[in-house]
């Protein structure tokens, strides 16, 4: 049984028990939902039959976006408007996800922060802002569904993390290998307590990511993009499989398996791609 199937009766057998007339769906929130790999993962959770609960900081995309899914795929979605660097609207979905009246079966942590420039060319700020919307809001949104979840005895978070994690990459990659070995841990610690938790290391993905960052597309060799949609689409029948570290494509198999043993200041000649 896959592991959305599973999510799925488990919220049919409870809203059973509960005396509901129609199984309730089971709920996926995911952050940064409006654009790139976010996006894909809003569509096809909604085309597995989840309802949503979407996170980003503009309401009038949100609410575009909702629109779009619920006629496209027939889902609810609740849509929670929240800048998650923001120490106060962070809490707001961190309370969403402790609703134990609406519980969340899957998180997807996605919310993506991104500098062109070198750690010392970047101001103290711009590097805060990026710690607390890639480390400091995917621990406490991981916390807040963990302890929820176990409650229960079930359910999943998928973590956007990257193979810049296994690269010297700067803050960037800094922050997402916390992403990676945290989510690692989670796993191998509460599994066996029906709370399942993946890194998704992806490489380079034609998204607006890149375009937002003012980084051009020939900064990094064609070959090296990656589709967002199938991206997606690999990453969740890992996660039915019950792996704890998702790398779709050989290529950056390739990539996270050589830099082990790639000296690192070989690895770090090529700390600009994807800069320029």
């Amino acid at each position: 049984m896959s592991r959305v199937t599973h999510l799925s009766t488990r919220r049919a057998a409870e809203s059973a028990a509960a005396g509901a007339h129609d199984p309730a769906r089971p709920i996926a929130l995911v952050t940064g939902p409006t654009a790139g790999i976010g996006l894909a993962f809003a569509h096809e959770l909604a085309r597995r039959g989840f309802d949503l609960v979407l996170v980003a900081r503009s309401e009038d995309t949100l609410q575009d976006l909702a629109a779009r899914l619920r006629t496209e795929h027939d889902v609810a979605v609740e849509v929670l408007a929240a800048d998650l660097g923001d120490r106060e609207q962070l809490a707001r979905v961190e309370a969403r996800l402790s609703d134990r009246s609406q519980p969340v079966d899957l998180l997807v942590n996605n919310a993506g922060f991104g500098l062109k420039e070198q750690f010392a060319d970047n101001s103290v700020e711009e590097e805060q802002a990026m710690l607390d919307v890639l480390v400091v809001a995917v621990m406490r949104l991981s916390h807040a569904a963990t302890t929820t979840m176990l409650e229960r005895g079930f359910g999943g978070i998928i973590n956007v993390s990257s193979v810049a994690g296994y690269l010297p990459r700067g803050t960037y990659g800094a922050a997402k290998a916390y992403v990676t070995r945290l989510s690692l841990w989670a796993d191998g610690t509460y599994r066996e307590r029906g709370v399942r938790t993946m890194a998704l290391c992806p490489g380079f993905v034609r998204t607006e990511f890149h375009e937002r960052m003012d980084v051009g597309r020939d900064s990094v060799p064609s070959w090296m993009w990656l589709d967002a949609d199938k991206l997606v689409r690999e990453a969740l029948d890992d996660f039915d499989d019950g792996k704890a570290l998702s790398v779709p494509d050989l290529r950056y198999k390739a990539v996270t398996a050589a830099a082990r043993y790639v000296p690192t200041g070989l690895l770090t000649r090529f700390q600009t791609m994807g800069r320029r």
